[in-house]
C-alpha cells in the first residue's frame, strides 16, 4: 500500500471514531458498573497488597473559609484514622467559638461530635448528623478510608447505577450513583477519572420542599454571631427580614462535595495528599452559605497499629 494510501485510510479511521461520537475514555470498554469498580481497586493498589490492608492514618494542615455568605480563614490540623470499618475524621481548628468538626463510626455506632462554644454542631456537623450513610456506608474520606465500601462490596450490599462520563467541573468523569442498602434521602454519585480510574470527587445532595423544617443549627436565616462558624474573623452581616418574606417557598438545598488529588505511592497503594471538602446551603428565606475545609500535603501511612480508642463513642 502506498504512503498516499495509508494515510487516507488513517484519515478514514479517525473520523470514522469522531463521527460515531465515542470518546477515547468510552473506547476502552468501560460500559458497566462492574468493570469500573474493578479497575478502581486496581489503581489503589494489588490485590494482594489490598487484602492485607488494616488501617490507614492521614494528617496534616487544615484551612477553613467560608466562601459564600460570609467571611473569615481559621487554620488548624487534620486528621483521619481509619481501620476495617472503623473510623475517626476530626479537624480542630484555632477559634473558641467554632473548632472544628470530629465524626467517630465505631463500626455499628456514630458519633458528630459539638463543635461550637454554645455546645452544638455546626450547620456541616448537622447535616451528617442526620444523612449518617455518609459515616456508616464509609464514604467519607473515599480512598483514604480502610472503610471505603468499594472495598468490600459483598459486605456493604449497596447498588451502583452506572451513569457513564459526565462533565464535571470542565472535567470528563465517570459516573456511578450510590444506593445504599438501608434507605438514605442524599443522592450520592462517585467520580473516576477515565484514564486512571482513580476516585477523584464524591457529591451527596440533598434537598427539603418548601414548608418542611430546615436542617441543623444556624439554617434559621438570621446573622451569624461575630466568632461563629458562619462569621469567625468576627464581621457582622445583614440581616435577612427581607429574604424571609420574599423566599419563604423555595427549596432548601444541601450539598456536600468531597475532592481528591496530588495521588502519591503509600506503603503500596497509590492515595490522594490533598482533600478539600466543600459544604453548601441554600435556604429557603434566599440565604446561601458556602464552606471549604481544604487538607494540603497530607502524610499518609498504612498498616500502622492504631489504640482502640480512637473509634470509641461515647
Amino acid at each position: 500500500m502506498s504512503i498516499k494510501n495509508t494515510a487516507i485510510l488513517a484519515l478514514t479511521m479517525s473520523l470514522a471514531v469522531l463521527g460515531s461520537g465515542v470518546s477515547l475514555a468510552e473506547d476502552k470498554g468501560v460500559t458497566n458498573a462492574e468493570d469500573l469498580v474493578a479497575r478502581h481497586l486496581d489503581s489503589i493498589g494489588l490485590a494482594k497488597t489490598r487484602a492485607d490492608l488494616k488501617s490507614h492514618v492521614a494528617q496534616g494542615p487544615v484551612q477553613f473559609k467560608i466562601l459564600v455568605g460570609g467571611s473569615g480563614i481559621l487554620d488548624g490540623k487534620a486528621i483521619f484514622v481509619s481501620e476495617g470499618d472503623k473510623l475517626q475524621f476530626m479537624m480542630k481548628l484555632l477559634n473558641n467559638e467554632y473548632h472544628g468538626e470530629q465524626f467517630v463510626f465505631d463500626g455499628q455506632k456514630d458519633k458528630v461530635a459539638y463543635s461550637t462554644a454554645s455546645q452544638s454542631r455546626s450547620t456541616f456537623g448537622a447535616f451528617v448528623f442526620a444523612q449518617d450513610a455518609v459515616i456508616r456506608e464509609g464514604l467519607l474520606g473515599g480512598v483514604l478510608s480502610t472503610a471505603w465500601p468499594l472495598l468490600n462490596l459483598d459486605q456493604r450490599k449497596a447498588k451502583l447505577s452506572f451513569d457513564g462520563l459526565k462533565k464535571v467541573d470542565g472535567q470528563e468523569l465517570y459516573d456511578l450513583v450510590y444506593h445504599p442498602k438501608k434507605h438514605s434521602d442524599l443522592e450520592i454519585h462517585l467520580f473516576f477519572d477515565p484514564e486512571t480510574y482513580r476516585h477523584v470527587e464524591t457529591t451527596y445532595s440533598y434537598s427539603i420542599q418548601a414548608g418542611m423544617a430546615d436542617l441543623g443549627p444556624g439554617s434559621g436565616g438570621g446573622s451569624p454571631a461575630p466568632g461563629s462558624m458562619d462569621n469567625p474573623a468576627g464581621t457582622g452581616q445583614p440581616g435577612t427580614s427581607s429574604e424571609l418574606a420574599t423566599g419563604r417557598q423555595q427549596q432548601t438545598r444541601y450539598r456536600l462535595q468531597e475532592k481528591f488529588s496530588d495521588f502519591k505511592a503509600v506503603d503500596g497503594f497509590t492515595l490522594p495528599t490533598h482533600y478539600d471538602l466543600q459544604f453548601t446551603q441554600e435556604l429557603r428565606n434566599g440565604r446561601t452559605t458556602v464552606y471549604d475545609w481544604d487538607m494540603k500535603d497530607l502524610n499518609v501511612s498504612s498498616n500502622a497499629s492504631l489504640d482502640p480508642r480512637n473509634f470509641e463513642v461515647k
